[in-house]
């Protein structure tokens, strides 16, 4: 892991060269259960790189309890299940460097051969360096949209905050965060930036979301949250100005049905939901993108358009929760040591599309391939946009219906569902063509 050599581009003269088996980018839930389920196979030939001063991911600064249902099976700290995910990783024999960022791609020593198909240029506290692995998984996570992104109007004053800078300003750094808030979102990462904000002495004045009351979550955990934390939610409402000069003083509102509007005072506006991929890295290297989710397109299998390159964990599946990103984790693993065990000829390029119909905004895995495992937790992942109840799924390919399957409960907007895989049929994806047109997922 710690050889160094001349790299074979010369344009990268005098970097240091690591050549681990196998580089993780990310540290995070979803990239430190790849190592530790790695790590064992490989000792001393997996490296995971993560730029935060500390892996675990965002867990690792959300005080809330209830990580680890799917992996140590009792509930943790965020932190606390950080620190077990770390631990393991480097128990396990695991590489980890901290304050690490990737900056940039680079071809391979051989051209793209198969010694080390894709090298990729870091930098960290020690300098620039490159690294040549066989396999890369990235994990490089998800993150809230910006105000800039969410096109929310009025002045630019100190104050405006996504929730996961929240979390780091006040968990990390132990900042002051301000005395008075409004939350945009309210939904789980809604009322957990409501706690963040009460537990660092800011007071919560007002939740707005712009979903109905039934939409948004149970009505026992919404009534539950309201009464515990003291916080009045203002349902079908949207920001429409931020006031303020050098700090926020205000934020006006809109109900989305009548259209009459009213001014909050505040001193602090943070932004939930609203999730996209941290996908720089995987646009930069040109792999394709679901348009639906942003991040990489996939197999069930995790690969990526390139040879040698997985994804996994939210980079794939935005605002999924830390449990199914480790459990992304765990599966990638399983592929990644096949590969690099027999790295024979690639499944054939391509391979049938799996879309999401309304009122789903995707599913993964959106690649589907004969003979490839069920993916991770032998589920598939779906994302909807409305609230439907009593609903039954419906899978239609080359034009007709090819399976039904009712749902328990209720599907709600903003939160991933978690369908068994058996849903598609076997048959399905045998027959899966590219020419046949794709396989559609969606509800009668």
């Amino acid at each position: 892991m710690n050889r160094t050599r001349p790299p074979a581009d010369p344009a990268a003269t005098a970097l240091p060269v690591l050549t681990p088996d196998v580089l993780i980018v990310g540290g995070g839930p979803a990239g430190l259960s790849a190592a530790t389920a790695l790590a064992p196979l490989l000792p001393g030939r997996v490296l995971v790189l993560e730029r935060e001063p500390g892996a675990g991911g965002a867990p690792r600064h959300t005080d809330r309890v209830g990580f680890g249902r799917r992996g140590p099976r009792r509930l943790l700290t965020g932190p606390g299940y950080a620190r077990r995910l770390t631990e393991a990783a480097e128990a396990a024999g695991a590489v980890i460097r901290t304050r690490t960022t990737v900056t940039d791609w680079a071809d391979g020593p051989d051209g793209g051969g198969s010694g080390a198909p894709y090298a990729v240029h870091a930098t960290g506290p020690d300098g620039r360096f490159r690294v040549e692995p066989r396999a890369i998984v990235l994990a490089t996570g998800a993150r809230e949209r910006s105000r800039a992104a969410r096109l929310v109007p009025g002045d630019r004053p100190e104050g405006i905050l996504t929730g996961g800078e929240l979390r780091r300003a006040a968990r990390l750094r132990h900042l002051p965060v301000g005395d008075r808030a409004v939350v945009v979102g309210a939904g789980p990462a809604g009322w957990s930036a409501a706690l963040t904000l009460l537990r660092a002495g800011c007071r919560v004045g007002l939740l707005v979301s712009d979903r109905a009351r039934a939409e948004e979550a149970p009505a026992a955990f919404t009534a539950g949250a309201t009464a515990l934390l003291g916080t009045p939610v203002a349902h079908r409402a949207r920001v429409v100005r931020i006031i303020g000069r050098r700090r926020v003083e205000a934020v006006e509102i809109e109900h989305l049905d009548s259209g009459a509007r009213r001014t909050v005072p505040c001193d602090t506006v943070v932004l939930t939901g609203d999730w996209i991929p941290d996908h720089e890295l995987a646009r930069a290297a040109a792999l394709d993108l679901d348009p639906a989710t942003l991040g990489p397109l996939v197999d069930s299998a995790l690969r990526t358009s390139r040879p040698g390159v997985f994804a996994a964990g939210n980079l794939v599946h935005p605002a999924g929760t830390a449990g199914a990103a480790a459990l992304d984790g765990r599966h990638v693993a399983d592929r990644v040591a096949a590969r690099l065990a027999d790295p024979g000829p690639e499944p054939a390029a391509g391979g049938a599309r799996l879309l999401a119909e309304r009122p789903f905004r995707w599913v993964v895995p959106g690649l589907l391939r004969p003979g490839d495992p069920a993916p991770p937790g032998g589920r598939l992942l779906l994302w909807s946009d409305e609230l439907r109840t009593a609903p039954r799924l419906v899978v239609r390919h080359d034009g007709r219906i090819v399976a039904e399957h009712r749902l328990p409960g209720t599907v709600r907007p903003g939160r991933v569902l978690r369908v068994p895989w058996t849903v598609v049929p076997a048959s399905a994806i045998r027959t899966a063509d590219p020419a046949r047109g794709p396989v559609t997922v969606g509800l009668c």
